[in-house]
């Protein structure tokens, strides 16, 4: 029990730890996984202290526990996918749905064969898994390289819409070649409806399964406080029911059941958004850590010239011909079409499904299945290193980045908060003003500022505004209390120290909203709503001054006003550090301060470019 917990524990430290790490650095998380795992389980192993070995500390319970975790990953990537999405990528989406599942199929079963050496059922088992292309890697590579939404679109509804695909292709493989085995006259027909049925009904009960709680929950037959645990046992009894009905239809249950809830416009789902995000990360992370720790040597023993061929055929030849010709005839362009030919990591079912089936084939009298375990890890590890390291080069070249360059979002379209935009535009930052007046939103339009005309906290508008793009929001309509709800609604989303609104005027006379409720307040004064736009009537506007290392922070400040108040700190990456009541950014050189400040004979921008000596007697040069 002891050495269980301790396990457990190990595996969490190695997983979070890891995603702390690529945070931090940029690497992609899954690499980072799954070296911590391989190092903790195998490589440790091989000197004879190994930090974890699942298999002998969870024994029969692995396997289950694995195939929930996937399940419940798999429920919380439907519940991201919104119908509308498919209104530009859905001709893609569905091609690659049909037409790219045989024709990859056929390509990936051919390569095992030919390229890897595989015997024929085996390499026909092994093409249908390798279908999948596994969302827990796909959209967090999507997430940090910031691609454009249509591409990013296909290639997150491909990754969750084909993971029970290709669990049931190799269902559909595995059944054929046992009937075969049982009955050398059997065919086809006598497999595939059976198992089509069998699919289609899981299908039924996810999609009851949400219905049931699109109706319970707005009603208030589950009280809050059992909203998630109601719906995280409804995902996993689905799963194991669906799964007693016929192998992996568990899978295409609980991705219905995520889609069709996330459709249904359930609005205390919205809730539970940062749970079910932070279970999806804990379960990714450990599942990670379990299933790369658990290789043991002698899958590495079948590793030859062929399975190097293998991966190389799989990355520059199935892949890509495959989405090609999915997508002949296709409205979608040609950059966008390479950028998901070559976008195709493996992840967790993949390795999953192959560690289920090894043994199953193995049981039928096919030795090769259990070189499925070690080759399923190595496309995992070649697509993921491949691809994780290549998305960001490959997305420039193909001209499908999205902003480099972290964003502005502006709710509120105040003569305030215009001039803060045009300032922010003219430093390059991208900036967006929201507002569901038209008739305030003319000044924007006007200066050529990017808009968004309506409700901020209507659920539409996060499937109507693509929010990627933003890494900070400031709530500054002339409503304090809407600006504390906006600020708490994306809190979760964009961070709480990344929402920002004005302070308490000094002329409210109403109580003041507790700390705990609202944004950041902006300025180390905290200046509310009514003070920004006195002060604005009386001429202050909006001053930058770029620091060097010859012309310093503290220089800046004797060019300023007395009375001047620092708004933030532009780093040269775009990145914004705001000065707060609580929190004062530290300043270096290449930096831009903006300021908010009376109007003056001299600006601090003319002081910058008018040469002065420095400390040390040198001439300083301009900002």
């Amino acid at each position: 029990m002891e050495s269980q917990a301790l396990m457990i524990a190990t595996i969490g430290v190695l997983g979070i730890g890891a995603q702390w790490i690529a945070w931090r650095t940029g690497w992609p998380a899954i690499v980072l996984m799954l070296l911590a795992g391989f190092i903790a389980g195998p490589v440790l192993g091989a000197f004879g202290y190994r930090l974890l070995d699942p298999d002998a500390a969870f024994g029969e319970l692995l396997e289950p526990m694995i195939g929930i975790g996937v399940a419940l990953i798999l429920f919380e990537g439907g519940l991201t996918l919104n119908l509308r999405e498919l209104r530009h990528s859905g001709d893609a989406v569905w091609r690659l749905a049909t037409i790219g599942v045989l024709v990859g199929w056929a390509l990936g079963a051919v390569a095992g064969f030919y390229v890897a050496g595989l015997v024929w059922p085996v390499a026909i088992l092994f093409g249908g898994i390798l279908i999948v292309t596994g969302p827990t890697v796909v959209i967090p590579l999507l997430r940090q390289a910031n691609i454009q939404p249509r591409p990013a679109s296909i290639l997150k509804w491909e990754g969750i819409v084909n993971d029970p695909t290709g669990a049931l292709c190799a269902v559909i493989a595995y059944e054929y070649f046992r009937k075969v085995a049982e009955s050398p006259g059997a065919s086809l027909i006598e497999v595939v409806p059976p198992l089509i049925i069998a699919a289609g009904l899981a299908g039924l009960i996810g999609y009851a399964a949400a219905w049931l709680i699109a109706y319970l929950f707005p009603r208030g037959a589950i009280p809050e406080y059992l909203k998630v645990p109601v719906l995280f046992v409804m995902v996993i009894g689905v799963f194991v029911l669906c799964n007693k009905i016929e192998h992996e239809a568990g899978l295409v249950a609980v991705t219905v059941m995520g889609i069709a809830l996330a459709n249904m416009n359930v609005s205390s789902l919205r809730s539970i958004h940062p749970f079910k995000e932070n279970i999806a990360i804990i379960l990714v992370s450990g599942i990670f850590i379990l299933l790369a720790s658990s290789l043991q040597a002698e899958d590495l023993q079948y590793f030859n010239w062929r399975f190097g061929a293998f991966l190389a055929v799989l990355l520059f030849v199935v892949r890509p011909v495959t989405v090609l010709l999915s997508m002949i005839g296709s409205n979608v362009p040609w950059n966008e079409r390479l950028f998901v030919a070559w976008i195709a990591p493996r992840g967790i079912v993949l390795v999953a499904i192959s560690g289920l089936f090894a043994l199953r084939l193995s049981e039928l009298g096919y030795a090769d299945g259990n070189v499925l375990i070690g080759l399923s890890f190595a496309v995992v590890v070649a697509t993921i290193i491949a691809h994780g390291f290549s998305v960001n080069l490959v997305a420039k070249l193909l001209k499908i980045k999205g902003e480099s360059r972290p964003g502005l979002l502006i709710v509120g379209s105040t003569p305030w908060t215009i001039a803060l935009a045009k300032e922010m535009r003219a430093l390059k930052t991208p900036t967006m003003v929201v507002d569901n007046s038209w008739q305030r939103l003319s000044p924007a339009r006007r200066e050529g500022i990017p808009y968004y005309h309506g409700e901020i906290l209507n659920e539409a508008t996060e499937h109507n505004l693509d929010l990627a793009p933003y890494q900070v929001l400031v709530a500054a309509t002339e409503n304090e209390a809407y600006n504390a709800l906006v600020c708490n609604e994306f809190a979760h989303e964009i961070g709480r120290d990344s929402v920002y609104q004005l302070g308490e005027s000094a002329d409210d006379d109403h109580r003041a909203l507790p700390e705990s409720l609202r944004g950041r307040a902006l300025f180390e004064s905290g200046f509310g709503v009514s003070d920004v736009q006195d002060l604005q009537q009386q001429g202050w506007v909006f001053r930058k001054t770029r620091l060097t290392n010859e012309y310093s922070y503290e220089d800046a400040l004797e060019d300023l006003p007395e009375n001047a108040h620092l708004l933030m700190l532009l780093r040269e990456s775009g990145t914004m550090r705001f000065f707060t009541h609580i929190a004062r950014p530290e300043p270096r050189a290449g930096d831009t301060v903006i300021s908010f400040a009376p109007p003056q004979v001299r600006a601090p921008e003319e002081s910058a470019n008018r040469p002065r000596p420095d400390r040390r007697g040198s001439e300083a040069q301009p900002a």
